[in-house]
């Protein structure tokens, strides 16, 4: 087989840099908002096909993915599973996971965490993000403490089930990126949650 020319062989090369899965960083340097994701490129479509039945003068417009995105809450929105074309979210309420104000895993919250573990096995992932989150009640400060205790606990358990083939990012925002209206209780009890985002792998193989 004739060796691929220059030109191709650095656009593999620049293609594979750019879409290598991130290592985890440490917890004082910058990070994504959670559930950043990037797309895939857009679909190459031929503008002169026949099929496309454009009108005289019509031009298409520029091609884009479109990211199908799935939310199912379930048990009363104690959980929520997000899914995207790139990556599966669960989001757990603390209520369900500690005791008030506490990082201590319930006993009945490591049975939810094992069922995440599970599927983090099945999409074959190897990259795990875990973060925690509160609501705006009380000081930033101490909401930043709790949220990380709190993501930690978390992925002391997923580490356990999952063993060392795994990396994670673990993180605490907060009071940040909150997910429903912290002027309402119902809204300020859906902010307080640690989230579990991981890549959907390719199930087809």
């Amino acid at each position: 087989m004739a060796p691929a020319p220059r030109a191709a062989l650095v656009a593999a090369l620049t293609l594979l840099t750019l879409t290598a899965a991130p290592q985890a960083v440490a917890d004082d340097g910058p990070s994504a908002p959670p559930g950043t994701v990037s797309t895939s490129p857009p679909p190459s479509v031929d503008p002169t096909s026949p099929g496309l039945k454009l009108a005289d003068g019509a031009t298409l417009a520029p091609a884009k993915v479109l990211d199908i995105k799935s939310v199912v809450e379930d048990l009363g929105g104690e959980e929520r599973r997000e899914d995207t074309n790139e990556s599966v979210t669960f989001a757990l309420q603390a209520e369900v996971l500690f005791p008030k104000d506490s990082a201590k895993l319930n006993p009945q919250a490591r049975s939810r965490i094992d069922a995440i573990a599970e599927e983090i096995e099945k999409q074959n992932a190897t990259s795990v993000r875990v973060f925690g989150f509160t609501d705006d009640l009380g000081s930033y400060a101490h909401g930043l403490v709790l949220s990380r205790q709190r993501a930690e606990a978390v992925h002391d358990r997923l580490a356990s089930t999952l063993g060392g083939n795994v990396t994670f990012e673990v993180r605490g925002y907060s009071e940040d990126y909150p997910i429903a209206d912290n002027s309402t209780k119902e809204g300020r009890r859906k902010n307080r949650r640690v989230e579990v985002s991981f890549p959907r792998g390719d199930l087809s193989s």
